[in-house]
């Protein structure tokens, strides 16, 4: 009788094991999941936790709910002016709702990205299609990518995805286009530098001036002190005479004619011819 009880435990466990495994099962952090039973979505469970389904007749498609990256081809695109720029980006995106991701993709990535290249590269043509080569060029790209992430994740929601990003790798001009735009800006450049050293010059011949005024100021001031220090030591100097002549008019006579001995026979070239009896050489006469 044991023997029957534990041989019917023992059916009953292998019986219930595959049961409870095919009834029970996880959905992680990094998953969303559908169960789908008779080929039709029967729950959709986008939080991670365990959850209870149908052990016979449902099965379960897991989609990874990470952030994953599709590389655009590089591509020509049209701008103002009937211009063309091949423009090289990728795209950061997500599932956000499996339910509309399995309907129009039939859980495949492939045809996700299949689907989602268009929308974005509609939405790249969109954002560039009234910018000149200018714009292109020298524009905040921070601006245009946030523009095209905008158009592109407004599209992708139809399919169940959610664009994060879509960044601009680098924006290439056709070889004839690239040399015109490179002739054009180096043109501004002279003409921007052209300005400055224009402006330069002026401030130059403006601080030069202003430097001639002040040093002109200056020397006058100098000249006009020199002046009156002078003439205040002439007139002390005329005073000290005066004063001397008065006190010892022979002496004060004695010295300005050495002074002017001095003055007249300062080199042996020089010739003076006087009369001997000359008031010039009185002190010559009293030194014989």
């Amino acid at each position: 009788m044991k023997q029957k009880v534990l041989i019917a435990i023992l059916v009953v466990i292998l019986v219930a094991v595959p049961i409870v495994s095919r009834t029970f099962f996880t959905v992680h952090e990094t998953q969303k999941a559908l169960v789908i039973r008779f080929g039709k979505v029967a729950a959709v469970h986008d939080k991670p936790g365990l959850y209870v389904k149908d052990p016979f007749f449902a099965k379960i498609r897991y989609f990874d709910s990470r952030l994953l990256t599709m590389d655009i081809e590089p591509r020509q695109i049209y701008i103002a002016q009937k211009k063309i720029v091949i423009v090289d980006s990728f795209v950061k995106w997500r599932i956000v709702d499996p339910f509309k991701y399995f309907l129009t993709t039939g859980g495949l990535e492939s045809k996700a990205r299949g689907l989602l290249d268009p929308q974005v590269n509609s939405s790249l043509r969109n954002a560039f299609e009234k910018k000149t080569i200018r714009e292109v060029v020298s524009a905040d790209r921070i601006e245009i990518m946030a523009t095209i992430t905008k158009i592109a994740d407004e599209s992708a929601r139809k399919i169940g995805i959610s664009v994060l990003d879509v960044r601009i790798k680098r924006i290439d001009l056709p070889d004839e286009i690239s040399e015109s735009v490179y002739k054009h800006m180096r043109a501004e450049r002279l003409k921007i530098a052209k300005q400055l050293r224009a402006q330069g010059s002026a401030e130059a011949e403006k601080i030069r001036a202003e430097a001639d005024k002040e040093k002109r100021i200056i020397l006058a001031e100098a000249y006009s002190k020199a002046e009156k220090t002078r003439g205040d030591g002439d007139r002390k100097a005329a005073a000290l005479y005066s004063q001397a002549y008065r006190q010892y008019p022979e002496f004060y006579a004695f010295y300005q004619s050495m002074k002017a001995y001095e003055a007249s026979f300062k080199d042996r070239k020089d010739i003076l011819i006087l009369d001997s009896d000359s008031e010039f050489f009185k002190y010559f006469k009293r030194a014989r």
